[in-house]
């Protein structure tokens, strides 16, 4: 990669909840032995590819969606999206004032199902002692990150990891007189809903030591062991005898505290996890109160911000294929993944049990129905789990007469409603309307059209080539699930928007948010984020990711036998 592209990164100075740093750990044991979804296809429904890539590229003629239908599900959105602002502001304290400048190396180990995925790089960060900064976007509660911390001569001082809240979290990390010799780390953190920098009257406040020896960490109980006093700092609470950690940090699978000491640097971290700061990426000067979206920076970096044994290239997806993008997102999100021979596959089709084990992965619902024993998936089959956990959610409904039938290929139409369905979208405004950006919207039957209208609105329509033909009848191909999935995820606000030439609106919907978000503030300059447009809330869904590689498991979304 070369510095004039990471250097494009520094730019990103978004309107955000707001963040502390921290220190995560890169725990080998918390990345192992999750599932991944793989929609692998037998070797006899290869034969049933249709429409190879014609490399038609036919421009997005100007849609006949109402302005005013896009702006007020925009707004509709937006309030969601306020409602949960998961995010954090990170702060770096040195009290002793032997310090000044320090680099915070942050990344994160997102909830996936019952685990964590693998850990992915978000970026260096040069900060001032005292400097806060907002990181927004692209996160859920139940999130861990890691921090890592240098000082400007690049050498490792401290480790810190802490768990993302419900709400906006306020993470402070205060650093010894002398961390270079003494790699202590205290984390002080709450939630902050108000985002006024404090952590909030009346909630838990956590507050615990890291210790690093020999490039390995340890969660102290309590700071008995060594002179807590000189972590102290006016502003934060006074240190506590024993620590007070979240839950998830003392107790279950993936507790940190009492463990043996845990590598900072494993095998498997991401390219820049283990180079040295400033040699493979540009590290970004923090302003006072910058803010920085996730999501996006997700994205940037993820050729080199992903563990390495992960793949997102694949030798049939070209770096021009028109879906490239999506399907690479997805990948790195650990949500689905290639073959074994490096190939993606992406013209062939796939099954209702294959799209049962995509969105497991990718969405993570309360259950609103009782699960069913389906006549044609046993208890042994590699994806009941799946099938059932996402039929509980509303996602897939039974087949009329014939049980869920798992190996049923699916049409566009079915990806297009199960997602509506599953996340429980509404239209707003004139449904034919809405849909007169169709050439062949009168192919819709009518219980359908309302759904379809819902996806428009919210910007998740993806069609290629021709972006005005939906194709509902048409056998969906593992491309188009790839972008329609990942731009339902895009609409709940977890995920950066992917620019598309062939997403129905795009452009429509982004200058309408724009617009609506300037007339809507008198006197105030709106600052323009890089991921703008329909749907950032989140909707109660969490991208939900993981997997393992090889094998043939229910929750691998590989049908057994198959290569």
């Amino acid at each position: 990669m070369n510095q004039s592209y990471f250097a494009q990164i520094s730019q990103f100075v978004l309107a955000a909840t707001s963040v502390a740093i921290f220190s995560p750990i890169a725990s080998a044991s918390a990345t192992s032995g999750f599932a991944t979804t793989v929609a692998q296809i037998s070797d006899n429904s290869t034969s049933q590819q249709l429409l190879a890539d014609k490399k038609v590229e036919t421009r997005s003629r100007t849609t006949t969606i109402e302005r005013q239908t896009i702006t007020t599900e925009s707004r509709t959105s937006s309030v969601s999206a306020k409602g949960k602002k998961t995010g954090f502001s990170l702060a770096i304290w040195e009290p002793s004032g032997n310090l000044s400048e320090v680099i915070a190396r942050i990344s994160v180990k997102s909830k996936g199902g019952k685990g964590y995925l693998k850990e992915r790089f978000l970026g260096d960060y040069k900060y001032k002692i005292k400097q806060k900064a907002k990181f927004a976007k692209g996160l859920k509660a139940s999130d861990r990150i890691v921090v890592r911390l240098y000082d400007i001569q690049n050498r490792f001082i401290g480790y810190s990891e802490f768990e993302c809240l419900s709400a906006n979290t306020t993470v402070n990390l205060v650093l010894s007189a002398k961390p270079t010799e003494y790699q202590v780390v205290r984390t002080v953190y709450g939630v902050d809903a108000d985002q006024n920098g404090t952590i909030d009257a009346g909630t838990t406040t956590y507050d615990y030591f890291t210790q690093v020896s020999d490039q390995r960490v340890s969660f102290l109980s309590s700071s008995q062991s060594f002179q807590g006093s000189q972590f102290q700092v006016e502003s934060l609470s006074t240190i506590a005898g024993t620590s007070v950690y979240p839950a998830s940090f003392t107790q279950g699978e993936y507790a940190l505290v009492r463990q043996s000491l845990i590598s900072v640097f494993s095998s498997d971290l991401a390219e820049a996890l283990q180079a040295t700061p400033g040699s493979l990426v540009q590290v970004i000067e923090v302003s006072d109160n910058s803010s920085y979206d996730i999501s996006q920076m997700l994205m940037n970096y993820r050729q080199v911000g992903m563990s390495r044994a992960l793949q997102v290239g694949f030798s049939d997806v070209s770096t021009d294929y028109w879906a490239k993008n999506f399907i690479a997102e997805l990948a790195s999100m650990e949500i689905l993944e290639g073959f074994p021979d490096g190939t993606f596959r992406p013209d062939a089709p796939v099954t209702r049990a294959q799209f049962a084990a995509m969105l497991r992965k990718a969405f993570t619902k309360g259950k609103i129905r009782q699960a069913i024993a389906f006549k044609d998936v046993s208890t042994q089959y590699w994806a009941y789990n799946a099938i059932s956990e996402v039929y509980q959610m509303g996602f897939l409904n039974a087949v009329i007469g014939k049980g869920f039938n798992p190996s049923q290929s699916l049409s566009r139409l079915d990806i297009l409603v199960a997602l509506a369905q599953g996340l429980n979208y509404k239209s707003s405004g004139s449904t034919d309307t809405i849909l007169s950006v169709y050439s062949d919207a009168t192919s819709i039957r009518s219980e359908y059209r309302s759904l379809i209208a819902a996806l428009t609105q919210r910007g998740i329509v993806v069609n290629y080539p021709n972006v005005n033909l939906l194709n509902v009848e048409r056998v969906a191909t593992r491309s188009e699930v790839s972008a329609l999935l990942y731009q339902a995820l895009s609409s709940t606000g977890e995920v950066a928007n992917i620019s598309s030439q062939y997403v129905v609106g795009q452009q429509q919907q982004q200058v309408a948010v724009e617009e609506q978000t300037e007339t809507s503030t008198e006197g105030v300059k709106p600052r323009r984020h890089c991921n703008q447009g329909i749907g950032n809330g989140s909707e109660g869904c969490d991208p939900g990711n993981s997997h393992p590689h090889g094998g043939s498991n229910d929750e691998g979304g590989r049908t057994p036998g198959k290569k």
